[in-house]
């Protein structure tokens, strides 16, 4: 099958982003033309790896490359300084060299994670990306952004540090649960809403072929979401400006996702669906967005399976998402840039929000 190939723009750091089937099994292929070696040191994770980790390694075995791996815990909490510890040391032991390529097999943690650790080895190796949720293809693993988890917040200390290759192969997204499917719709609907109507109207209209498993209809949105993510990053690649509305969902979805300990009480895709319902909520409390389309984005969300209001089963506290938020990276001279929205693709950055909207926006949704 083809190969849809893209291009990450950022000259002599520029790299491709593939989409396609099957190319877990050309992985050793794909690599070999952007490898400064003959060597590779994959990183996956316990749920990962006893799927996909063997078609990998015998892909760089057929391509003569030497390899090791090691394999981390699934799951939020492995996002520390304890894993990242651990994950170096193991790197140093194997005698990984400025040489070898770090390949990072997994969803957001591990590329995050993996990614982070190539950073910072011997002051910077070069790794590649290959996603396996729906999430990280369209997101995580596109752009260049890696990091780890405090107890201050999510992601707040990282290093900006782009990948090789990103390989993003859609067949592997049929062995993921419904439930961690939809949490990485969650961030392709975001793509509409930042500045492309025309691709929510899209998903309107074939969402559910999207979720079910459709491989011309992932493909295509994974491409999109790809292709707008790469504009936008060789646009701002460190942040300076309009990257910052990749984050819409995100100040209100990081604060839920504090607040409940970053398990799995709400995945970080559930939580950007609803930190997305939230802003777009407070942009028309503000009278800068139509309540129509508030009703819009929660009616597509709701429709294909994702929620939309907030657990009754936990107690919600207005002053404790507050002072999540306040952690925000978006925060500047004590004042959070938001991404609010004018309507469906029309979302901008502000600082000018006052803390009471905020707070009167938070208390009505916390009791809808």
């Amino acid at each position: 099958m083809s190969i849809d190939r893209l291009h990450m723009d950022l000259a002599d750091r520029g790299y491709d982003i593939l989409i396609g089937s099957d190319l877990l099994d050309q992985t050793g292929a794909l690599m070999v033309p952007v490898m400064r070696g003959k060597r590779a040191f994959v990183v996956t994770d316990d749920q990962v790896g006893p799927i996909y980790l063997d078609r990998v390694l015998a892909s760089l075995d057929k391509a003569g490359i030497a390899h090791q791996h090691t394999q981390v815990t699934h799951g939020e909490h492995t996002k520390d300084f304890a894993h990242l510890e651990a994950l170096l040391d193991t790197m140093l032991e194997a005698r990984c060299e400025r040489s070898t390529m770090i390949v990072a097999l997994g969803g957001g943690v591990v590329g995050d994670l993996t990614g982070f650790a190539a950073s910072i080895l011997q002051r910077g190796v070069d790794f590649v990306q290959i996603p396996t949720t729906l999430l990280a293809q369209v997101d995580s693993s596109v752009g260049g952004k890696t990091g780890i988890n405090t107890k201050k917040g999510k992601n707040l200390v990282g290093a900006f540090h782009q990948p090789r290759l990103v390989l993003a192969d859609i067949s592997v997204l049929d062995s993921l649960p419904r439930r961690q499917v939809l949490a990485g719709y969650a961030e392709v609907v975001k793509y509409g809403c930042i500045d492309d109507p025309d691709f929510f109207s899209w998903l309107e209209a074939n969402g559910d072929k999207v979720i079910a498993g459709d491989v011309a209809a992932r493909r295509y949105a994974v491409a999109i979401s790809c292709r707008a993510k790469a504009r936008v990053v060789a646009a701002d690649e460190r942040e300076g400006g309009i990257r910052a509305l990749l984050n819409l969902g995100h100040t209100f979805g990081h604060a839920l996702e504090a607040e409940t300990g970053y398990g799995d009480e709400i995945l970080h895709g559930e939580a950007v669906g609803l930190g997305m319902i939230m802003a777009f909520h407070l942009s028309a409390r503000m009278g800068l967005a139509p309540f129509s389309d508030v009703d819009r984005l929660e009616r597509h969300l709701g429709a294909v399976g994702m929620p939309i209001r907030l657990s009754k089963q936990r107690h919600w506290d207005v002053d404790r998402l507050v002072h999540h938020m306040a952690g925000d990276k978006k925060v500047k001279d004590g004042k959070i840039t938001f991404v609010l929205a004018r309507g469906i693709g029309q979302s901008f950055l502000t600082p000018d929000v006052p803390e009471a909207a905020v707070r009167e926006m938070l208390a009505e949704f916390i009791g809808a």
